[in-house]
């Protein structure tokens, strides 16, 4: 029953953070789409907060036990990789 429990809380975990990770992707589109460009300081001071804001909530389940330490990096590495993706295309526009 206890180790149900750790897994339930080890899934939300994860699926929290992805969650929150999405929701940067979501951000960057929208304003890339609509506000400003990539160049922009602003964008670039919400991506770096945005970013930051998430590696710490991925350090802190990492050190609860609540998510891996590699997935935890997985979901960043992902996040930085679609950015750029999205970087690259707003470019060619």
């Amino acid at each position: 029953m206890a180790s149900e429990m750790i897994v339930n809380h080890q899934e939300k975990a994860y699926a929290i953070l992805k969650a929150d990770a999405d929701k940067i992707l979501k951000l960057i589109k929208v304003q890339m789409d609509n506000l400003t460009m990539p160049q922009c300081p602003l964008y670039e001071e919400v991506l770096d907060t945005q970013m930051f804001g998430l590696s710490r909530e991925i350090d802190f389940a990492c050190r609860l036990g609540l998510i891996d330490e590699r997935d935890g990096k997985a979901i960043l590495e992902k996040l930085e990789r679609e950015l750029s993706a999205l970087h690259e295309a707003s470019l060619k526009k």
